[in-house]
């Protein structure tokens, strides 16, 4: 069974926050959202609105879509 979107989603934007060097803390801060939300986006928990999907690619340096990449 494949995992869900937002699994795949959540791990998308773990791993370019881990190859940007970035904790949660400091994505977080400069995406506008709370640490916990983040975490609960990189675990799957989370299903995220336009608005921070947009604010998590500029903090990641990225354009949104990338964010998808992993996503069929």
């Amino acid at each position: 069974m494949r995992p869900s979107p937002l699994k795949l989603f959540g791990k998308r934007v773990r791993s370019l926050r881990q190859e940007s060097g970035l904790s949660q803390e400091v994505l977080a801060a400069n995406a506008g959202i709370h640490r916990t939300y983040l975490g609960g986006v990189e675990r799957g928990e989370r299903n995220l609105s336009l608005k921070n999907i947009i604010r998590l690619a500029t903090a990641l340096g990225v354009r949104p879509g990338e964010l998808f990449d992993d996503i069929d």
